[in-house]
């Protein structure tokens, strides 16, 4: 992710796809009838002195929209009560490092030496061969310094994912991956973007992104999201992936490995020619079997030249238009929930987590679109 996108106004939650409007006006676009049928059935007990009691009864079968399934699996799920997880202390801000210098040779981004935070482009990036071949150097030096900043801390799980050991701060994180990105000769996409003070989003537990690498250090049994974005050469490439500490319980492995499934899932329906809403309802319908919830309002983007820009993901239900393009590239990033999907942010304005203090999982690639489907560029 590097930063998902969020929306400026949230979209209603699980809109039909088959509506463009809100979700209350989705939902009564569903007529009565539509939605109920009221079939009479004759009830009749034997003859006689009872034949006086015969009733008349009245059967009411209900036919249930696609938004009402949605919602009824998030009641269950935010109702739920047996959510088998440790509970672990609630993250506190640790001390954050001044940001660190970036040599006057590598070149910048537009919006370095600015603290605003930059509009989202509307312009889709679609890049000829030549942006082709800058936009996957990007992406691999991505990739690379992700995987070499799980190396840091990490051993291998039984999920072949990447499982860190404890002890290490977010902070020398930060640091390394600070200093891979400059000795490659690129520029740390985070580093300054609307004032955030590092060089990578280091987001542990209940944090579901934009956390800023502190003093804080990495406790057995934690997850954290790990996200890298990198300006190589005029092009920025973006991914994410959140790894293991050391014994982390079933609960918390299983959110991570659905979260990265549902990433794989949104992608592999990605072509030139498909409807960026198809992304949101594969990725939902996947959670949803296991009684997770998706985040809403973070979203991927567009990305190329441009740090964040049009197409807009939503990785929840949707009816936002607009199809696929070959040549064209963004970032899928969805974030799971165990509970609630409603978030906080901190003061400092980025760190944004579960309103609950329930643990939340991200994965993120940046994909190109051809012809036939779709290229993962972030991918080692």
């Amino acid at each position: 992710m590097g930063f998902a996108a969020s929306m400026s106004s949230p979209p209603p939650p699980l809109q039909l796809s088959s509506s463009s409007s809100s979700s209350s006006s989705s939902s009564s676009s569903w007529s009565k009838s539509a939605l109920f049928s009221v079939t009479p059935v004759s009830f009749s007990p034997p003859t006689g002195k009872n034949a006086q009691y015969r009733k008349r009864l009245v059967v009411l079968s209900k036919r249930v929209s696609p938004l009402e399934e949605a919602m009824r699996i998030r009641r269950e799920r935010e109702l739920q009560k047996t959510v088998k997880f440790r509970k672990r202390p609630p993250l506190r801000r640790g001390r954050v490092s001044p940001r660190l210098p970036v040599p006057d040779d590598i070149p910048k981004p537009p919006y370095f030496g600015s603290n605003e935070l930059p509009d989202i482009s509307s312009e889709h990036q679609i890049h000829d061969s030549e942006g082709i071949v800058k936009m996957r150097a990007a992406c691999e030096l991505a990739a690379r310094v992700l995987d070499n900043a799980g190396k840091l801390v990490r051993g291998d799980s039984g999920f072949h994912m990447l499982v860190t050991l404890p002890s290490v701060t977010t902070n020398e994180i930060d640091r390394a991956v600070h200093q891979m990105i400059i000795d490659a000769g690129a520029y740390p996409s985070p580093l300054g973007y609307g004032g955030f003070p590092k060089s990578v989003c280091t987001s542990v537990n209940e944090c579901m992104c934009h956390g800023i690498p502190d003093s804080r250090q990495l406790q057995d049994g934690d997850i954290i999201n790990i996200d890298v974005t990198v300006y190589l050469n005029g092009y920025h490439g973006d991914t994410s992936k959140t790894f293991l500490c050391g014994n982390v319980n079933d609960a918390l492995m299983r959110l991570v490995k659905v979260t990265e499934e549902c990433l794989e899932r949104g992608i592999a329906l990605c072509k030139d020619g498909a409807s960026f809403k198809k992304i949101g309802k594969r990725i939902s319908e996947h959670a949803e079997k296991y009684g997770y919830g998706v985040v809403e309002r973070f979203v991927g983007h567009g990305v190329g030249t441009v740090f964040h820009s049009e197409p807009l993901i939503l990785h929840n239900r949707n009816d936002r238009p607009g199809i696929m393009v070959e040549g064209e590239t963004f970032t899928i990033e969805p974030i799971l929930t165990i509970g609630s999907t409603e978030c906080i942010t901190w003061p400092d304005n980025w760190t944004t987590l579960t309103a609950d203090g329930s643990p939340a999982a991200q994965f993120e690639h940046t994909i190109l679109i051809t012809r036939t489907g779709a290229e993962i560029l972030t991918k080692c």
